[in-house]
Formats: C-alpha cells, sequence, structure tokens
C-alpha cells in the first residue's frame, strides 16, 4: 500500500517493527502495537509537501523595494539522524517585472522543508527556486533553527540555534540592500 508520493506505507511499519525489536522493545505489547502504522504515517506527513500553485502578478507599480515575509515556520527531518529541526524562515525579494502572492513565500519553504535535509541545502534550495521561478533583482533567506540531533542527544546543547542565509542578486552583490533586509528581519550577521 502506496501513501504521499509512493511512500511504501507497508515496508516502513515492517521497518518501525524491525527497528523496535532492535531496541529490545517488544512491538506487539499493547502500547506499542500500533506504533509501526502511526510512525509510518507520520513520516510519510513530514516528508510530503502540499501541492500549490504558483501564484504571481504583473508589477504593475513598479514597486522596486524590499518584500519579506518574517517568521515563516520550519519543520524538517536532519536527514543525518532522522530527528526534527524547526524553528523559522525569514523570506525577502526585490520584485521585477512580477510580484508573489505573500502565502507562496511561505509554500516554498514547506516545499523544501518537507524532505530529508540538512539547513544549508534548505536555505540554498528555497533561494534559488525563487530566483528561477520569480525572476526577482535579489532574494534573500535566512534560516534559524534547533536541531534535535544536537539537542537531545551528542552535546546536548538545548535552546542552540543554527543560522544559514542565503543572498542572491542585489541582496548579494549591494552591501546596503543586504543589510537592509537583515535589519528587517532581526537578523544581525
Amino acid at each position: 500500500m502506496h501513501g504521499r508520493d509512493g511512500v511504501d506505507l507497508e515496508a516502513a511499519q515492517r521497518a518501525v517493527v524491525d527497528l523496535l525489536t532492535a531496541l529490545g522493545k517488544d512491538p506487539v505489547s499493547e502500547h506499542l502495537a500500533d506504533t509501526p502504522r502511526r510512525v509510518a504515517h507520520a513520516y510519510a506527513e513530514m516528508l510530503t509537501p502540499r501541492d500549490f500553485d504558483l501564484t504571481t502578478f504583473p508589477n504593475e507599480e513598479g514597486y522596486g523595494e524590499l518584500v519579506l515575509v518574517r517568521g515563516i515556520p520550519v519543520q524538517s527531518l536532519c536527514e543525518h539522524h532522522l530527528l526534527p529541526f524547526q524553528g523559522v524562515a525569514h523570506v525577502g525579494y526585490l520584485p521585477g517585472e512580477r510580484i508573489l502572492g505573500l502565502s507562496k513565500l511561505a509554500r516554498v519553504v514547506e516545499l523544501f522543508a518537507r524532505d530529508l535535509q540538512v539547513q544549508e541545502r534548505l536555505t540554498k534550495q528555497v533561494a534559488d527556486w525563487l530566483l528561477e521561478h520569480l525572476a526577482p533583482r535579489g532574494v534573500g533567506v535566512v534560516v534559524e533553527a534547533e536541531h534535535l540531533c544536537m539537542s537531545l542527544r551528542g552535546v546536548r546543547a538545548a535552546g542552540s540555534r543554527t543560522v544559514t542565509s542565503a543572498m542572491l542578486g542585489v541582496l548579494r552583490d549591494d552591501a546596503r540592500t543586504r543589510q537592509e533586509f537583515f535589519a528587517l528581519t532581526g537578523f544581525h550577521p
């Protein structure tokens, strides 16, 4: 039985049974009997972005200032430990001939966050996608997230946040515009 985007839910459930057994747990106990199904469905959900249509509009007014959405929730899974990382993304662009429906900035973040990820790649994918599909004069993306692989295990640095950024076009080349973007995000490099 395949679920979201070809995820083999039955194979995932078998793998969870194997994992529980390998960890010394009884997968048929009353408390764990439905855990393999729940875990398989949870991972399928976390790894499948919702479909969306890119909605752009003509920039008839010639708006040339920064458009920024701050505090977009980000939830993803670390590809090294399969543990969540979560935080916020700040995404902005300098319009060219088209402007974007604002909710689409959050949808683009989700598009790439719903995968096994590293934060650096996620940040760059969002910026590159916007540059390719919107053709703005510049794009800026900052992602701030706490990684449970650092908080719950290893160094156990609870509360630490990783910050990544990607600047393209004018936001990369013009120091004043880049500084304006960082000031509006509340991030001070």
